[in-house]
């Protein structure tokens, strides 16, 4: 069976189908994926050699194998030709499978089945536990033209070689204010976000002082007036998106006098000066040890750990209108 032959079944398919869900709609995916075996099954009666397995493995890829030709089915009771379908894995694959082909079902609005290539309808990967590609019947572009490489070479890569792909991708189209959690270029440092939210002020004081001074390195944007519009968006989403933590009240982090003046001397001063002096020890272990990929992220550049104190003191000194950050903190780095 050719290309031509199996996409000329998949046309038929597609139209019986749709012929049947305008008469009465299906109502679950496990029933229109039955259906759809069934249809291609009467339609391959010319190939007596290809056999349909009604039985196949629940995380089998793609969910129809019809000899070298796979059917990955979708379905949504909603008005849409867009969804999410198999993770970037695809650990089990069908290794008989050459060529995918997308069947959808949309029940919604005018019910409808088209088919589509499965390569040209994948447009995006969306990453929660695991990544996973989303699908749209007649894109207009596909993820793999926007990545630069073909489905097939794609999917024989390493996980660590997808995932530098998907990062690339993932980063040319954040917006303003976003962040990427997952950071990571290589299995060992597997970033692993907490399944529980985390109040920041029910943390321990010492685990307080080492997210501060994490987000305070990666954030130098924290010392700018306070009249400043977003000046701690980043630190909050640093907290949020990489150790799960939620603050309500960003200010409380950096410049309330429960961390800026907590001996309560009333000596006055400029609060986010002093809590950065008090927190020193800890913003230098932090710029030791923190995982560099922050910094790319963060940053935009690679910065060996001795030296990232003196490049933070540089971005926070453009920074800062009321003080100069160089002239009070880290002395011992001038």
């Amino acid at each position: 069976m050719t290309q031509n032959d199996f996409e000329h079944i998949l046309e038929i398919a597609c139209f019986n189908l749709s012929t049947e869900a305008k008469k009465e709609i299906f109502t679950s995916s496990m029933q229109f994926e039955k259906r759809v075996r069934e249809v291609l099954r009467d339609l391959m009666q010319s190939y007596p050699e290809i056999k349909i397995d009604f039985s196949p493995h629940p995380q089998a890829f793609p969910d129809i194998a019809v000899g070298n030709f796979g059917v990955e089915v979708k379905f949504t009771l909603n008005d849409t030709w867009r969804s999410v379908a198999n993770s970037v894995l695809e650990t089990n694959r069908i290794e008989t499978v050459e060529k995918v082909y997308l069947i959808f079902g949309k029940m919604g609005g005018t019910p409808e089945v088209k088919w589509g290539d499965y390569e040209k309808s994948i447009i995006h990967v969306r990453t929660s536990h695991v990544p996973r590609f989303e699908v749209e019947i007649s894109a207009n572009r596909s993820l793999f033209e926007q990545m630069g490489i073909s489905y097939d070479d794609f999917r024989k890569l390493e996980m660590n070689d997808k995932m530098r792909y998907i990062r690339t991708y993932a980063r040319s189209r954040l917006q303003n204010g976003e962040r990427l959690w997952w950071l990571e270029d290589n299995v060992e440092a597997e970033h692993t976000l907490p399944i529980q939210a985390r109040l920041y002020t029910n943390l321990s004081p010492e685990d307080k002082t080492k997210l501060r001074a994490e987000a305070v390195l990666l954030c130098p944007s924290i010392v700018k007036s306070g009249r400043a519009k977003n000046k701690y968006d980043d630190a909050v989403l640093y907290l949020l998106t990489y150790h799960g933590v939620i603050c309500h009240q960003a200010r409380d982090l950096f410049s309330a006098g429960s961390v800026a003046n907590p001996e309560n001397d009333d000596e006055g001063g400029i609060y986010i000066e002093r809590a950065l002096k008090l927190i020193e020890k800890e913003l230098i272990k932090a710029s030791l040890t923190m995982d560099d990929a922050l910094f790319m992220e963060y940053w935009g550049e690679s910065v060996p750990p001795k030296q990232r104190i003196k490049k933070w003191l540089k971005k926070a000194d453009s920074l800062a209108q009321d003080w100069v950050p160089s002239k009070s903190l880290f002395l011992q780095y001038q």
